[in-house]
């Protein structure tokens, strides 16, 4: 039998091997985890930057109260102005220069497009990303890529199943990005139609990135006759097509997809009265609203934006969007303990059951399994009635 004192150094032993095994964790030590991000702080997605100001803010916040587990965060935000070259480059930066533990919660479909391979290749996490084109959500091909965006797909084949239920013989135009984000948003307007796709969509227009404006794309889809406008578009363009549309008359009724139903954003520099109508999918409470005011989740929010980010928009439902992720982030990081190796980070947040977060709508309970990374399974269709977002009903996905 081992006497107490080759025990005491046996486990001496072994906690020494334990922190040494740790240190060797890219970007972890003992008292710190460097993590980063690569976000639009510039370019034609700029309106998306109050997501990434938010994260940064939230994770300042975690530190003044100690940081995680123990561990401050180190949190890298880098500007790839959402050109996917760009990104790439950040992302070898954070991996190669920086030496970071993982890429958290990037914004964008080109941009996570462009990295997902690199990350993969080199089995570095790429974290919560803020993307939800179906590609993501394939853990045989990319088990480092985990989503936490509701999948663009299921969003779309919901306006499908609402428009065939209360408009059936609706003709539907549809305007989208000419890139995987818009054309996951179209590929889940056909598959949520059926065979009635063929007769519905009477005209699609797209765009590209680089574009000035969609005007003459609005001018065309008007031509068409169509009484449904499916809105799959970034904030910018967002904002020009229902602008136009206003301008031209043509009231059809219009769907303008959850990344560019920001207030702040998109609706206040278009005009509230001319954006009265517009239906969208809700994930999250909307401060401001009466019906939140008493709720903690948002006095919280509003408590912790008036401090960490006081230049940004507490209504901005981007950065409501930033908030959300990171509070995820934080869940994730927190639920992984002490080991923060990469493998136990991806199991982790691959593995989740029945969490909810404060500022996440009632009823919206997020989970996902090895073999579906997805997280998100309903969300609420809402109108907007030219002041604020009111309820039409919850749709599940199928």
């Amino acid at each position: 039998m081992l006497s107490n004192k080759w025990v005491l150094l046996a486990a001496g032993l072994f906690l020494a091997t334990s922190a040494e095994a740790q240190d060797k964790v890219p970007g972890v030590t003992n008292t710190e985890i460097s993590i980063g991000q690569s976000a639009p702080l510039s370019g034609p997605a700029s309106a998306f930057g109050i997501y990434s100001r938010v994260y940064e803010a939230y994770f300042k916040m975690l530190n003044d109260k100690g940081g995680i587990n123990g561990r401050k965060i180190v949190f890298h935000l880098l500007d790839n102005g959402f050109s996917p070259p760009k990104a790439l480059e950040m992302s070898r930066k954070l991996v190669e220069d920086i030496g970071v533990l993982a890429e958290v919660g990037t914004v964008g479909t080109p941009t996570n497009s462009a990295t997902q391979r690199y990350l993969n290749g080199k089995k570095v996490p790429q974290l919560l990303i803020s993307a939800g084109g179906s590609k993501f959500n394939d853990p045989r091909q990319y088990p480092w890529t985990v989503p936490f965006y509701p999948q663009f797909e299921t969003e779309a084949a919901g306006y499908a199943k609402y428009v065939l239920k209360t408009q059936p013989n609706a003709k539907i135009a549809v305007l989208y990005q000419n890139d995987d984000y818009g054309k996951d948003f179209l590929k889940g307007l056909k598959k949520g139609l059926g065979e009635a796709n063929q007769k519905m969509i009477v005209a699609e227009a797209s765009y590209e990135l680089t574009d000035p404006t969609v005007d003459s794309q609005i001018i065309s889809l008007k031509a068409s006759g169509a009484t449904v406008f499916m809105n799959f578009t970034t904030p910018k363009f967002a904002a020009q097509a229902i602008r136009k549309a206003h301008e031209l008359g043509w009231t059809p009724l219009q769907f303008v997809c959850s990344p560019s139903n920001s207030l702040p954003a998109v609706l206040v520099p278009v005009g509230l009265d001319k954006s009265a109508g517009l239906m969208s999918a809700q994930f999250y409470k909307q401060p401001g609203d009466p019906a939140w005011d008493k709720d903690q989740g948002v006095i919280d929010y509003m408590a912790f934006m008036k401090k960490y980010a006081p230049g940004d928009s507490p209504t901005d439902s981007i950065g409501i969007s930033g908030y959300i992720n990171v509070s995820m982030a934080e869940h994730v990081f927190k639920a992984a303990g002490k080991d923060l190796s990469r493998d136990n980070l991806i199991r982790t947040a691959t593995t989740l059951k029945d969490v909810t977060l404060p500022m996440l709508l009632p009823g919206i309970v997020l989970g996902n399994a090895p073999t579906n990374y997805s997280a998100y399974h309903n969300f609420r269709l809402s109108r907007f009635d030219g002041k604020g977002w009111i309820a039409v009903e919850t749709i599940r996905a199928e």
